[in-house]
């Protein structure tokens, strides 16, 4: 959806185990940047070894001011993905990732008093002040939800080209806006989040990307599937 992109990789054999893959979209209004880059989501289902797995990417409404709209388009867009295959007895699905620049910003704080604790490696202090983690408790986004540490900077707004923060005439204050959330279902996979943190090294957005790593244990696996695996395996 312009530049709004998923993708997902796999190990040259990975095929062998997908099935069911289905992508959809969903425009939530209003435009931002030089390029009047659209709002939304892109998504990807897909079934993998038998295990149903949601990723879904999205841009949402920027500045502070607009969390009550953020939260409006995480529902729309939860509600509206793959809407028109949706089967209401159908179980959710096992696994979903949701990622992107989700927008949320600090509130309640200044940008040169949240500067400072930046600087001097206090910026934990600031997820206190975090709009994301604040409408979660409340109930409003992100139900049943899990998230990592924010342990790394926040990843907006830098000079494009550098490691220092904005300081454009609107020295904005930094805030999380990039985020990695995952959803199991499933009382028989076990999630680890191994890692989750920024890449300063990359300077070629006034954004830093986010990595997570996470892992998934199946506990019980159908007993057809397995056999599937294992002749593929012995092949």
């Amino acid at each position: 959806m312009q530049s709004l992109q998923l993708y997902i990789f796999g190990s040259k054999n990975s095929e062998l185990f997908v099935k069911e893959v289905e992508v959809d979209k969903h425009d939530v209004g209003g435009c931002g940047g030089l390029i009047r880059r659209k709002k939304g989501a892109v998504a990807i289902s897909i079934r993998y070894k038998g295990i149903q797995m949601v990723f879904i990417s999205c841009h949402l409404s920027a500045h502070a001011r607009n969390v009550e709209e953020r939260n409006s388009q995480c529902r729309h867009i939860s509600h509206s993905l793959f809407s028109k295959t949706w089967n209401p007895y159908a179980k959710p699905a096992p696994v979903t990732v949701w990622l992107g620049d989700l927008n949320y910003r600090l509130q309640g704080i200044n940008t040169f008093p949240a500067r400072n604790l930046i600087v001097n490696n206090l910026h934990g202090l600031l997820t206190t002040k975090d709009q994301l983690l604040q409408e979660a408790e409340r109930g409003q986004v992100f139900s049943g939800y899990c998230e990592g540490t924010l342990a790394f900077k926040p990843t907006y707004k830098y000079n494009i080209g550098s490691n220092e923060y904005d300081t454009s005439y609107k020295i904005r204050v930094p805030a999380w806006t990039d985020r990695i959330l995952f959803k199991i279902e499933d009382e028989d996979i076990n999630a680890t989040l191994h890692s989750y943190e920024a890449i300063d090294s990359v300077d070629s957005s006034d954004h830093k990307p986010v990595k997570a790593h996470l892992c998934l244990k199946v506990n019980k696996m159908d007993h057809s599937f397995k056999s599937k695996i294992s002749q593929y395996e012995q092949v």
